[in-house]
This record gives C-alpha cells, sequence and structure tokens, in this order.
C-alpha cells in the first residue's frame, strides 16, 4: 500500500453487475470514533469485549473504550520510527495467550528505514517500555512497500508478509528468490524467539493487509498492484506447502514478465479489480460476528482511493456471489479490524475509526 499519493491499476474484472441496493443484511457504516493522528489498524484481543486499539502511524496505539479514548498512549514508540509515505508503525497483533501472558507484536520501519518486528510485555494498560525484545529484523533498500501488517494463524504461528524491498517493477527480483525474506510471507515461532523465519510464501508485492479466517484458520491476502491489477489470494488451512503468488512474473491475472518462476506453486487470485474502481486494494476480515447472521462467512475488501467496499464468499477455491456494499468510506481507507466479537471496523488516515456492522 501506498500510504499517500499512489496512482496504481486498470480494468474492473470479478464483481457482480450493480451493488447491494435492496440487500437488507447488507454491512453499514457508523463513525465510532475522530480526531485520531492516521490511524492505519484497528484491533483487539479475544478476552477484551469492550476495547479497540488503533495503530497510529507516527507510531502510536490508542486505546478506544465504548466510542471514547483513552488518555496518554497504550504504545509510543515515536523516537524509533521514521513515519511518513509507507513508513510508520504499521502492524499490531496480541498474541494468542494475551490475557495471560501480556505479550503484544509490533511491525514498523525504525530510524533507518528498516523492518523491525519487536514483542512488548504489558501491565493490561500500556506496553513496558523495558520489554521490548527484536524478533526480526529485515533491511529495506527503498521506503516503499514495507507490508507492515501482523496476524497470528491457527498453528500459532505470527505471520509477517513482507513487500518486495520497493522502487517499481521488483528491479532486483526479490519476490522470486528465495534467498531474499523480501516479497515473501513469513512464518515466526514466538515460542522460541531467536528463531530464524520460515518462508511459507513468495511472489509478493505489496501485502499491505491479509488475515486469517477466525473460524476456519484460510487465509486471505490482498496484495497492492503495479499498475493494472488490484489482487485478492486465498490460501485454505490445510495447504500442503509452498506457495507462490506470482509477483512478478504476473500482477494478478495477467503476465508482467518473462522470467524463470521460483519454487513453489503458482496461485492466481480469486478476486482482482483494476483503475476504474480504484488504486490500491486494502484486505479485511471474513465476518464472523453476531450483528448481521446472514453476512457471516463474506470477505470484506476496499480500496484506499475510491472507498469502494466489496464483500464476498470463496467457494471451492473461488470467489462467489461478490457484491459492492451500498457505501463508500469517504477519505483514503487504511485498514479494515475485527474486535473481539469479530465485527468489523474500517480507518482512514483522516483519523476516523468506523464500525462497519
Amino acid at each position: 500500500m501506498r500510504i499517500g499519493v499512489l496512482v496504481l491499476v486498470g480494468l474492473i474484472v470479478a464483481t457482480v453487475a450493480g451493488s447491494a441496493r435492496g440487500a437488507e443484511n447488507a454491512f453499514r457504516r457508523v463513525v465510532v470514533a475522530r480526531g485520531l493522528d492516521s490511524p492505519v489498524q484497528v484491533t483487539a484481543p479475544r478476552n477484551e469485549a469492550r476495547r479497540l486499539y488503533v495503530v497510529e502511524q507516527r507510531g502510536t496505539i490508542r486505546v478506544l473504550e465504548r466510542g471514547r479514548l483513552h488518555s496518554g498512549f497504550f504504545l509510543d514508540v515515536r523516537g524509533r520510527v521514521t513515519a511518513g509515505g509507507e513508513q510508520g508503525l504499521l502492524g499490531l497483533a496480541f498474541d494468542p495467550r494475551y490475557g495471560t501472558n501480556r505479550f503484544i507484536y509490533v511491525n514498523y520501519t525504525d530510524t533507518a528505514g528498516d523492518t523491525r518486528v519487536v514483542r512488548y510485555r504489558t501491565n493490561g494498560s500500556r506496553a513496558l517500555p523495558a520489554s521490548a525484545r527484536l524478533l526480526l529484523r529485515i533491511d529495506q533498500p527503498y521506503s516503499n512497500h514495507n507490508g507492515g501488517n501482523l496476524a497470528f494463524g491457527s498453528d500459532g504461528g505470527l505471520y509477517v508478509g513482507t513487500g518486495d524491498g520497493g522502487s517499481g517493477g521488483d528491479p532486483e527480483n526479490r519476490a522470486q528468490n528465495m534467498q531474499s525474506l523480501l516479497g515473501k510471507m513469513l512464518r515466526l515461532d514466538v515460542r522460541r524467539p531467536g528463531s530464524a523465519p520460515e518462508i511459507v510464501a513468495i511472489g509478493l508485492r505489496n501485502p499491505w493487509r491479509y488475515s486469517f479466517d477466525r473460524l476456519t484458520g484460510d487465509l486471505y491476502i490482498a496484495d497492492v498492484g503495479q499498475g493494472d491489477r488490484e489482487e485478492v489470494s486465498f490460501t485454505p488451512r490445510d495447504s500442503p506447502g509452498l506457495e507462490n503468488y506470482g509477483w512478478d512474473l504476473f500482477e494478478g491475472s495477467l503476465r508482467f514478465e518473462e522470467k524463470a518462476a521460483g519454487p513453489g506453486e503458482l496461485v492466481f487470485p480469486v478476486f482482482e479489480y483494476g483503475r476504474d474502481r480504484g488504486c490500491t486494494v486494502v484486505g479485511g476480515h471474513v465476518y464472523r460476528g453476531r450483528a448481521r447472521a446472514s453476512e457471516r462467512g463474506r470477505y470484506i475488501l476496499g480500496d484506499y482511493c475510491s472507498g469502494v467496499v466489496w464483500s464476498l464468499r470463496v467457494v471451492g477455491g473461488e470467489a462467489r456471489n461478490v457484491r459492492v456494499e451500498p457505501f463508500r468510506i469517504p477519505g483514503s481507507l487504511s485498514s479494515f479490524g475485527e474486535d473481539a466479537a469479530g465485527e468489523l471496523y474500517a480507518t482512514t488516515l483522516e483519523g476516523v475509526v468506523f464500525r462497519l456492522t
């Protein structure tokens, strides 16, 4: 994703004509908070029903409880972060055992512009600065395509999606190169701090937002395109091995460059769209909340520039019942998120948090 000026993508490929007009159970949009500083993520641990944690790009995390922002910061790493453009504090994940071990994990670009994944312990109210432990550091050759997301899989591993290193067109061929950690999906064993990251997928350009279905464990990756296609790829929980998402041999389903593929099974997107519908895909989550029972199992995503929001179901590895939702996200859509109950939210760089259900 480019958190700023970005020009990408072309023709719409997989959608359903019209929109969600008349859909009684379509998602809805309502403002729950304003006045945040460039929020790029909203999330919550499963054991905290009333709280949301909002990640601000500048290097801070705020707590939102029942529509009110707590004073002070849950985490403040502004002195360690390069923020602006596609850099900053970009991702937060709560340990699956957060209720007992109080571990959180953050992904940020440091003062040298490199990626760091760091673990902190909290006291339930704030992260403890002295508890910081570096789990992963990756040199970034350019300032863009930093990825930034973090998500725990059903296997207990922490998944770190990395961009291809930046510039344009993957000039150093990192995404298809197993000797580079860039352009990959990595898995960290957080129970063994210091262990090497495992490469579980290659061929990514900039997986700004990806998520695991909290019921099935399936993985959805929204990967930002170069100039013609924005794409969402799907990988089932029982996938047998290394996936290759195709970049930079392919951009979406279109051939981008003629060259030898790296290892792994080529995976093509289940959904893609072009510049007529936006410029940067922002991946969301599979809805598993209770507010709209008929919508459970639908994956939601949107576009940073146009604010268009889609939802779909994946059946047999294919997108079905693709729907344009009856609203747009005004401003610059930066992320989607879930609360403890699986209800959905969205953030914009203009400082607004929306509830979508």
